[in-house]
């Protein structure tokens, strides 16, 4: 079996809002479908990476650079392509990013081929170490009342929604702390789980007061919250002076970086995003490097690519999904998706 052609579809879903997080916007929802045909007819397809104004680049680095070195490549040898591709980012003076970015998309449909080849769910043949996994949502952005967060709680409650990851970073220490409480007045206790994201917006001051100041409402973790000009030790500060487990590694390219955060002792979750650095591939080295360290993983939305990942591992944590309003192409799109109840998604096997 030989790869005969790669296609690659650009989707772009205009939102009904604008969603706010601490310092950026988002008024679409876009990806990259990716297909790897082969000579014998067997299709691999995947889709990632929310990118609206660089997927056309992505895509022609796919078209035009990356499967030249694949064209007639064995797709089961999913490691040598994805050697063939890494010398694409040799070149200091273009954005790597993109370049990972593109192999992460071909690296994902590789992957599902595999998988088709095998009969298998990418979560077994990855080594399967569970069929479910518990579930929680990415919310709470900016620009809405408390009112309004409260009701965005209970829809989260009605899905069946374990919990939800919500934004703070560029308000005060206090106001987020106020949106903060007011989504676990409605959500109660535990086991509804609430999570912080300020996407680097926070000094680690603030992100410090913050932490303190919702320490009795149960953070169960603490993610990017702090500036990246200094994120590797601003981040070892706030989980050392403030106990607040700590969330990082989805803005890393690569297990390079994400081992820089595990020697500064600056994270106990790593969120790598396998859509957007490097696949599955990469991301199941960094969560050896992880597993080494005692640090759980987690993975930065794309739930169709991160639940089979998470399922896989032992020390996987959650899989995130964007409300409907947010996602349509993940609640509209996959064939496959599993139900949602009791705040846990069961692994798609099929």
């Amino acid at each position: 079996m030989r790869i005969a052609r790669i296609e690659v579809v650009p989707l772009v879903v205009p939102l009904g809002r604008t969603f706010h997080g601490s310092y950026y916007s988002m008024d679409t929802r876009a990806t990259l479908i990716v297909r790897i045909h082969t000579d014998q007819g067997l299709v691999g397809e995947s889709y990632n990476g929310d990118e609206i104004h660089t997927q056309v680049e992505i895509g022609r680095i796919i078209t035009d650079e990356i499967l030249p070195r694949l064209d007639g490549v064995d797709p089961s040898m999913v490691e040598r392509c994805w050697e063939a591709m890494l010398p694409l980012t040799f070149d200091i003076l273009r954005d790597r990013k993109l370049v990972m970015m593109a192999m992460a998309s071909v690296d994902s449909a590789l992957w599902d081929l595999v998988g088709k080849i095998a009969g298998m769910p990418l979560s077994r043949l990855w080594g399967g170490f569970t069929d479910e996994l518990p579930i929680v949502a990415i919310g709470g952005y900016y620009r809405q009342s408390e009112s309004e967060l409260a009701a965005e709680v209970e829809s989260y409650l009605e899905m069946g929604i374990g919990g939800c990851k919500m934004k703070v970073g560029s308000a005060s220490p206090e106001e987020d702390a106020a949106r903060f409480i007011a989504m676990r007045r409605v959500a109660g206790d535990e086991p509804f789980l609430l999570m912080a994201d300020a996407n680097q917006g926070y000094e680690p001051g603030d992100a410090i007061a913050f932490a303190r100041l919702v320490e009795d409402h149960g953070l169960r973790w603490f993610e990017e919250p702090v500036r990246w000009t200094n994120a590797d030790l601003g981040m070892q500060e706030v989980r050392l002076k403030t106990g607040v487990p700590i969330a990082a590694g989805q803005s890393e390219m690569g297990r390079g970086d994400v081992r820089r955060l595990l020697a500064a002792g600056a994270i106990d979750v790593c969120n790598f995003d396998a859509s957007w650095s490097g696949g599955p591939t990469e991301w199941r080295r960094v969560a050896g490097l992880a597993s080494a360290h005692g640090v759980e993983m987690a993975h930065h939305e794309e739930p169709q690519i991160a639940a089979h990942l998470l399922a896989s591992v032992s020390h996987g944590t959650y899989v995130e999904v964007f409300h409907p309003d947010r996602d349509p192409i993940f609640w509209n799109l996959i064939a496959n998706r599993s139900s949602i109840s009791g705040g846990v998604y069961r692994v798609p096997t099929s």
